[in-house]
């Protein structure tokens, strides 16, 4: 089964696009059980709103395909459950803070790669798509005193900063890249030798990580930065 990550982005009506390959395998993972519809565990950390923030992943993912959501959601103090990826289909882990998803989801990493290993797929939105990585890149908007990303997108982070990840793919991954201009932070930390190469998601868009190579689909691109003798070298993977 394959990695799904998504770099966020709500639309104004949902056509499930960048939902509809991981919505299918997880069908073909219940239909292996004799499961009618697949049992698609979501995830949601926020401060306050996270049944809203559940609700709306729910509801724009649905367009892609019919699904029973097992829905765990919970405060920035968490914790979140081992029971969250009981018996599901496929996990779909939501966006907020992506230190804080790191960090509540650590103690289940190795439970998330066995299930990824045994063939459940795993689609991550936003935050959910940068912990998905070996390395994550959680956030941040410095690095020393220089600035490389706007600060509104630093997670609360000052300093660009790194963290063991889920371990689903071997390259960081950025977020939200055309919208919120965090390529810049990613091409910085390459550069840097925070990470050895990444790949910066756009909103609207999904890159699907399976045994074939890459996919993209939806609106937008997916950048890949990679280290060269003369820097960093940057290219798109479009749509």
């Amino acid at each position: 089964m394959s990695v799904h990550l998504v770099g966020g982005g709500w639309a104004d009506e949902p056509d499930g696009a960048v939902y509809t390959a991981f919505i299918a395998e997880a069908a073909t993972r219940a239909a292996a059980s004799a499961r009618p519809i697949p049992r698609i565990a979501v995830i949601a950390v926020r401060d306050g709103d996270e049944l809203e923030h559940a609700a709306r992943l729910v509801a724009a993912a649905l367009p892609g395909g019919e699904f029973e959501a097992h829905v765990t959601a919970v405060p920035l103090t968490g914790p979140v459950p081992a029971t969250a990826f009981a018996d599901v289909d496929g996990i779909l882990v939501g966006g907020g803070l992506t230190p804080i998803y790191r960090d509540l989801l650590e103690p289940h990493f190795g439970e998330l790669r066995r299930q990824v290993a045994a063939g459940v797929p795993y689609l991550g939105f936003s935050a959910g798509a940068a912990i998905a990585a070996d390395t994550a890149l959680v956030g941040g908007w410095r690095i020393g005193e220089v600035p490389v990303a706007p600060e509104e997108s630093s997670e609360e982070l000052d300093e660009v900063t790194v963290a063991a990840g889920i371990g689903l793919i071997d390259v960081a991954v950025d977020v939200h890249v055309a919208q919120w201009g965090t390529l810049t932070r990613l091409v910085a930390a390459v550069e840097a030798g925070l990470v050895e190469g990444g790949l910066g998601i756009d909103e609207h868009t999904v890159l699907i990580v399976g045994d074939g190579g890459f996919t993209v689909t939806g609106r937008g691109s997916v950048w890949r930065v990679l280290p060269s003798e003369q820097g960093v070298l940057v290219g798109t993977i479009g749509a």
